[in-house]
């Protein structure tokens, strides 16, 4: 079954706080989102937004996270009916995690693709690749996010059958910028090694002809004693290291099932704070660039989590908005 698309809260440059949470509004309060609450037992949250998006993180947390604090690829499959998980489906896809859409401007201050698993950092930086050479100009640069987070084994596997050793996410995106730019060190490196993860961070700079400047930051945790630096700490980080000025366009690019979050938590990092535009797209997995590259096997019960993720991303995102 089709649903009708729901719009992901404006990342128009210069909207504003009530602009931003009306599209949140729209998008937790929307038909299909209340359908699937609906079908896992749930009922509707009273109270205006802060108390729907409380509710709705309480109801995520206790029907859809398989990851109980572990990583994407440790989370288990939950056993649905057909009839549930093809509502699941059609949801995910009507919320916008599901089919890639291309940029929408010509041109954009700077273009920012955000770290992931290790086949989505080859995925990532390849399409980033292709939109420069052949979409939209990049007046800036283009960033790669990452951090320390250390590769499992299985990630280390796939980046092997595609010829590239690594021991964490930025060295993955460090290796897949390589191997695309063709270059193979950078012109410029800096970075502090504190001899643990979720503090050291480091940046990486390549200067491809005919390209915009191509930079890889691994960041730190602002929560250094609980976890490790997520896609907010990145985005930071980044912004900390570029001028970013009101009405800028920037282009986040990451995977389709990843859209709704990661938008929102660049409208809280990017767009609240500097009044920047925020455009996210996800990967096109027909590119014939993409084809050759692993793609993970996305089941019902990925397109729920990140469900949550998103639901989480909006709550955070709202309560920013004042």
């Amino acid at each position: 079954m089709r649903i009708a698309d729901v719009a992901l809260p404006t990342g128009s440059a210069g909207a504003s706080p009530a602009q931003i949470a009306r599209g949140v509004h729209a998008w937790v309060a929307s038909p299909p989102l209340r359908a699937l609450v609906a079908r896992f037992g749930g009922d509707w949250p009273a109270g205006d937004l802060a108390a729907v998006l409380a509710g709705l993180d309480d109801f995520s947390a206790r029907h859809w996270d398989f990851r109980g604090g572990r990583e994407r690829p440790e989370a288990r499959e939950p056993a649905l009916d057909p009839g549930t998980a093809g509502q699941v489906l059609a949801t995910a896809e009507a919320l916008g995690l599901v089919r890639p859409v291309p940029p929408t401007h010509p041109r954009y201050a700077h273009l920012v693709v955000l770290g992931g698993l290790a086949h989505a950092c080859l995925r990532r930086v390849a399409y980033a690749a292709h939109l420069v050479r052949h979409g939209p100009a990049v007046a800036g640069e283009v960033a790669v996010l990452g951090s320390f987070r250390p590769l499992s084994e299985v990630e280390r596997a796939v980046l092997a059958g595609a010829g590239i050793e690594a021991d964490t996410e930025v060295d993955a995106l460090d290796a897949a910028v390589r191997r695309v730019l063709g270059i193979a060190a950078p012109s410029e490196e800096d970075g502090h090694d504190t001899g643990h993860p979720h503090h050291s961070w480091s940046s990486r700079t390549y200067r491809p002809d005919g390209l915009p400047p191509v930079r890889v930051l691994a960041a730190p945790s602002s929560e250094p004693e609980r976890r490790r630096a997520h896609t907010a700490d990145t985005q930071r980080f980044w912004a900390g290291h570029v001028r970013l000025s009101p009405g800028d366009p920037v282009l986040m690019v990451t995977a389709p099932i990843y859209v709704p979050f990661q938008h929102c938590d660049a409208l809280r990092t990017l767009a609240v704070p500097y009044g920047c535009g925020i455009e996210t797209v996800g990967t096109d997995p027909a590119l014939p660039d993409l084809t050759r590259l692993p793609e993970p096997t996305l089941t019902p019960g990925r397109y729920l989590q990140e469900i949550r993720s998103a639901i989480r991303a909006m709550r955070a995102l709202h309560e920013v908005l004042g």
